[in-house]
């Protein structure tokens, strides 16, 4: 009987330092997680920051496309509206931020294959300039995305193993939302000629 109590003083003297290790070490993964995320929003805003620039160049030669240039206009205010910060990132705030970037990249699509209307403008310097901040930008996003994608699955698999995840809610650490592909990403683009 005195060793079973002995063993259970042990393991309830060890228990403090086991997770105390294990503690710094899921802070640290969500820090990496935050910043991350933080990563991520730099990049969209920086395309945001973009947008300005590219209409009112593209507003100079195509003035018939207001229409392009208003859905442009009303995306990047759309995105504009929705702040989240990584306190109070889950799933369902992830979707909505990330809807609004679709439909914002999107309205960029409509926007720079405009310039295939208006030689011109596909000449222009300060277009051209602009596309390729925008093209490099779109990489840096993916990129950022990428990497908080890599943040999440470390931390999320830490809180998820044993005997981590024993107290991990405890403490209140959370599971992570990752990005999700956009419906209809699995399917092959249609090239027609």
């Amino acid at each position: 009987m005195k060793k079973i109590i002995f063993r259970i003083v042990c393991l309830a003297a060890l228990l403090p330092c086991l997770t105390s290790c294990n503690y710094n070490s899921l802070v640290e993964k969500q820090q990496t997680v935050d910043e991350a995320w933080s990563n991520v929003e730099n990049q969209y805003q920086r395309r945001a920051d973009l947008i300005p620039n590219l209409v009112s160049t593209v507003k100079g030669y195509a003035t018939h496309e207001s229409s392009t240039l208003e859905k442009v206009t009303e995306a990047r205010a759309k995105v504009g509206s929705i702040t989240i910060s990584a306190d109070n990132l889950d799933e369902q705030t992830l979707e909505k931020y990330q809807q609004a970037q679709g439909e914002l990249s999107q309205a960029l699509k409509s926007l720079l294959s405009v310039s295939e209307a208006y030689p011109e403008l596909k000449a222009n310097e300060n277009f051209m300039n602009l596309q390729t901040q925008l093209e490099g930008t779109e990489n840096r996003i993916s990129t950022e995305r990428r990497r908080y994608t890599q943040a999440v699955k470390e931390y999320n698999t830490s809180i998820k193993s044993f005997p981590t995840n024993i107290y991990a809610g405890w403490f209140g650490f959370k599971e992570k939302p990752q990005f999700k592909a956009e419906a209809g990403a699995e399917k092959a683009p249609k090239v027609e000629f």
